[in-house]
């Protein structure tokens, strides 16, 4: 993994004993469950139509990563929710 300057200043701090990790309370650590849980859970159902040719190619790139072809949808559309995708002009 390629480190911007920031992260390696961080990890050279931490290397020389500058940084010090601890370890997270129950209340911290009943919050970040909370998270994950509501991160993951997946309680809705919707239903689209696609192209022929589009679902094909859904299937062939899930295929090729080794995960089911809504994962690969859910996963894509999380990711362009959460602005980590970026649109070409």
């Amino acid at each position: 993994m390629k480190l911007n300057r920031q992260e390696k200043e961080i990890e050279a701090h931490f290397e020389r004993g500058d940084i010090k990790l601890s370890k997270p309370d129950k209340k911290m650590l009943l919050k970040l469950r909370s998270a994950a849980e509501n991160t993951f859970k997946k309680d809705r159902r919707i239903n689209i139509r696609l192209s022929e040719r589009d679902m094909a190619g859904i299937q062939r790139v899930a295929a090729a990563k080794g995960v089911p072809y809504q994962s690969l949808i859910s996963g894509l559309i999380h990711q362009y929710v959460e602005g980590n995708m970026i649109e070409k002009s």
